[in-house]
């Protein structure tokens, strides 16, 4: 997991790999405020952007999740987001299995969670080992609008 914030790209993330690079510079240089809700091809199907208006809801409301086949690069645009991770010990008891449709798994819950408090500007990158809980209200649910890069894995193969 890799967390920051965009204004600090050349200093702090020059050594990111080139794809998620790409969608972090991608992040800077959009204007998501006047896009509408929905989903944008970056580099085909290899990496997708999605824009997504959403209300947050309580920690207890929402499911851990993991991605196998993509890396998730999520930004908050406006609003304020809380979202837990762990790192997938593979002990985790899975609630849905949706890899084969759509490359998500849902968990029932997640061991030794941390959270991570989303502001706009702030980024997060969540690996295939990373299992992450987003969507959480901060201190009352709130409408958010979040990006999330969708970034095939294989790219940095």
């Amino acid at each position: 997991m890799i967390f920051g914030n965009i204004k600090d790209l050349e200093t702090s993330f020059a050594w990111l790999p080139t794809p998620l690079k790409t969608a972090v510079e991608h992040l800077k240089t959009t204007n998501f405020a006047s896009l509408p809700a929905g989903n944008y091809e970056l580099q085909g199907k290899d990496m997708v952007v999605q824009v997504i208006d959403m209300m947050t809801r309580p920690f207890a409301e929402t499911h851990p999740e993991v991605h196998r086949e993509h890396i998730d690069v999520q930004f908050l645009v406006h609003g304020h987001e809380k979202i837990g991770v762990a790192t997938d010990t593979g002990h985790n008891l899975v609630g849905k299995d949706m890899l084969a449709e759509r490359d998500l798994l849902l968990y029932t819950g997640m061991q030794d969670e941390s959270t991570l408090t989303m502001t706009p500007g702030t980024f997060a990158v969540f690996l295939p080992t990373d299992v992450h809980r987003p969507g959480c209200a901060v201190d009352a649910p709130e409408v958010i609008r979040k990006v999330v890069v969708k970034v095939r894995v294989a790219l940095l193969a």
